[in-house]
C-alpha cells in the first residue's frame, strides 16, 4: 500500500479534540449529566462561531440530530445566528426515505422550505457545480457513520470535500462517535485498482475512526487539492466506547442498519452481499441473519467449531420480506455476539464465508465479483476458492494493514 503522507494538513479547527469543554449546548437534556456531546452540540454551545458570516449548506441525513432527537437542520433554520441556505442529501436521502442504491432527488424541504440537493453518485466537477449553484460559502457535514469502509457515507464525505475544494468552499465536519469503537483498524486494505463508491481510497475494511478523523486523513493523504477544513470534536467519548455508552439516541443511518448491534457485525457480514446467500435484508436482523435455500445446521456447527472469539452461531430459518429469497424460507445462521470487546467482525465474516463454501454445495459468488469491491481486491475470493482456511485469508492482509495503521495513528483525535 502506498500513501502520500502529506501529514496533518487539516489539523486545525476552533473546536478540535483536546480543547476545554464548551458551555452546555442548547437542546441538551435538562437535569441529566450526559457524558458525550456531539460536534453539533459543541458548535451550538459556541454560538456557531465557526460559521459566522457564512452562507451555510449541510450534508446530512436523519442521523443528524441533537440529544433531544431534533434534527440539526430544523434547529439551525430556526436560529438567526446561522445563515442556513441549503441541504445536501446522500444515499437514502436527507429525510431517509430511499432504500439502498436510491436517493430523494432535488426538492424543497416541506418543514423548512430549504432547497435540498442530491449528492448521491455525484463527484468531482458535477458535485462542485451543485455547491456553486446552491450559493453556499461553507459546507457542513454531519452524518452518523458505522465504521466500515463500504458504508457509503464516508465516501460522500470524501467526494464532498474534493468538490468543495474545486468550488472554493470551506468545509466543516461535525464529529460523532464511531458506534463500534475506535480501538483498532481491521481487515484488508483497499487496492486502488478496485476503487468504487464502496471504497475510494486505501483504508482498512473496518477503519476504527470517526468521520472527523477520516476527514483529516483524506485531506492529508488522498485529496489532490486539500480543502480548507475545520473539525468540531465530540467530548467525553473514548476509543473503547461502544454506542450504548454514549447516552446518545440512535437513528438508523440507513434502512438496513436498525440498531448498533447491526453496526457491530456489519463490517464482516456485509461481505455476503457478494455471494448468492441472503445477508438478512428483509428481516428484522439484517447482517445478523445469513442464509439460503438448502442450507441446514451443518453450517452453524462448522462455524461454532472454529471457536471464534466473542461470538456463537445459532442455526436459523427465516423468510425475507424483500431482497434475496423474498417470501421464501431459507436456512442459515444467526450471529450471537456475547463478548463485544473480543469479537472481530472481519475475521468472523471471513470464517463464515469459508465454512459456508465448505458445507453448502450451492455456494457461489455474485457473477459481477462484487466481493472484490467489498474486500478491496481479488485476494480474498481467490484464497477462499483455493480452499484456504480463515486464518490464512486473514494473514494475507497483515502487512498492508500494519502500514495503514501507522498512517491512521497520525490522524486520531481521541484516546
Amino acid at each position: 500500500m502506498s500513501l502520500s503522507r502529506r501529514g496533518l494538513l487539516a489539523a486545525g479547527g476552533a473546536l478540535a479534540a483536546g480543547t476545554a469543554a464548551a458551555p452546555a449546548a442548547a437542546d441538551a437534556p435538562a437535569g441529566r449529566g450526559r457524558r458525550v456531546r456531539t460536534g453539533f452540540e459543541r458548535l451550538a454551545a459556541d454560538g456557531y462561531a465557526v460559521l459566522a458570516g457564512q452562507r451555510v449548506g449541510v450534508v446530512t441525513n436523519p442521523t443528524g440530530i441533537t440529544a433531544l432527537s431534533r434534527h440539526i437542520v430544523d434547529v439551525m433554520h430556526a436560529d438567526d445566528r446561522v445563515d442556513l441556505v441549503a441541504v445536501f442529501g446522500p444515499e437514502h436521502g436527507f429525510r431517509g426515505t430511499a432504500q439502498a442504491g436510491g436517493s430523494e432527488g432535488r426538492y424543497d424541504d416541506p418543514a423548512t422550505g430549504l432547497p435540498v440537493y442530491d449528492t448521491y453518485l455525484k463527484s468531482g466537477r458535477p458535485l462542485a457545480d451543485v455547491f456553486t449553484a446552491s450559493g453556499v460559502d461553507t459546507v457542513v457535514f454531519d452524518i452518523q457513520d458505522v465504521g466500515a469502509r463500504f458504508y457509503t457515507y464516508i465516501w460522500t464525505l470524501y467526494d464532498c470535500m474534493a468538490a468543495a475544494a474545486l468550488a472554493g468552499k470551506r468545509f466543516v465536519v461535525l464529529d460523532r462517535p464511531n458506534p463500534v469503537t475506535g480501538r483498532a483498524a481491521l481487515g484488508p486494505v483497499l487496492d486502488k485498482a478496485y476503487a468504487t463508491f464502496v471504497g475510494r481510497e486505501p483504508i482498512a475494511q473496518a477503519h476504527g475512526m470517526t468521520v472527523a478523523e477520516l476527514a483529516r486523513l483524506f485531506n492529508g493523504e488522498f485529496l489532490t487539492t486539500p480543502v480548507p477544513l475545520e473539525t468540531v470534536a465530540v467530548t467525553g467519548w473514548r476509543r473503547a466506547d461502544f454506542f450504548d455508552a454514549t447516552g446518545l439516541p440512535w437513528v438508523p443511518p440507513s434502512p438496513n442498519m436498525p440498531t448498533p448491534d447491526t453496526a457491530l457485525v456489519y463490517s464482516g457480514t456485509c461481505l455476503f452481499e457478494g455471494t448468492n446467500l441472503s445477508e438478512g435484508r428483509g428481516t428484522t436482523r439484517p447482517f445478523e441473519l445469513l442464509g439460503a435455500e438448502g442450507i441446514d445446521g451443518r453450517w452453524a456447527e462448522a462455524a461454532n467449531a472454529l471457536e471464534l472469539p466473542g461470538v456463537r452461531f445459532r442455526e436459523a430459518y427465516f423468510a425475507p420480506t424483500f431482497s434475496k429469497f423474498q417470501g421464501r424460507t431459507v436456512g442459515g445462521v444467526q450471529l450471537m455476539v456475547h463478548d463485544r470487546a473480543a469479537f472481530d467482525p472481519v475475521r468472523t465474516g471471513i470464517a463464515l464465508l469459508v465454512t459456508a463454501r465448505r458445507t453448502w454445495s450451492g455456494f457461489a459468488w455474485r457473477a459481477d465479483h462484487w466481493i472484490d469491491k467489498l474486500t478491496g481486491s481479488g485476494r480474498v475470493r481467490t484464497l477462499i476458492d483455493a480452499g484456504a482456511p480463515a486464518d490464512e485469508v486473514v494473514g494475507a492482509w497483515e502487512e498492508d494493514l500494519a502500514a495503514f495503521r501507522a498512517v491512521r495513528k497520525e490522524y486520531l483525535m481521541y484516546r
